[in-house]
């Protein structure tokens, strides 16, 4: 079962996008330099159905788009809840990041506006770092993958 910590609203996760940011629990990456070293625990509230609705209920008239922060753990249970964002709440996007530099096999893109991959390795920075590894993508109404590159 997927869980989540807490959840914020954030500006510079997604490029344009005012984001409602959900941190998952339970990651099985334990990158170094994490910034979130909790949220490797299982702890924290169910994330399904019922929570998406009281989260997203409170908050959809002020949001762009919804970040699943994690999960890597459960890439399905991630997919069935963009699915769910995208028939209630049409009107938002819906973006992933993911802690491991490739995606699952037979990943779901279509759910998705954006996903970021990649550990956080300390030494080569965020995406805003032209030695980065970590990789933001929008999708492509075809399914295609289109990077999003911060740094000149």
């Amino acid at each position: 079962m997927l869980k989540y910590y807490n959840y914020d609203i954030v500006c510079q996760e997604i490029p344009d996008e005012i984001t409602l940011a959900i941190n998952i629990t339970g990651c099985p990456n334990h990158c170094l330099g994490c910034h979130s070293p909790w949220l490797w625990k299982d702890i924290g509230e169910p994330l399904n159905k019922k929570s998406m609705h009281s989260i997203i209920d409170k908050y959809a008239s002020d949001i762009t788009c919804i970040c699943f922060m994690g999960g890597d753990q459960m890439p399905k249970e991630i997919e069935q809840l963009a699915e769910l964002v995208r028939t209630t709440w049409p009107s938002l996007k819906t973006a992933w990041y993911s802690g491991r530099n490739k995606l699952p096999d037979g990943f779901g893109y279509a759910l998705f506006n954006f996903v970021k991959t990649g550990p956080y390795i300390e030494s080569l920075g965020g995406l805003r770092s032209s030695k980065t590894n970590q990789r933001l993508y929008k999708i492509s109404s075809e399914g295609l993958l289109q990077k999003i590159i911060f740094h000149t």
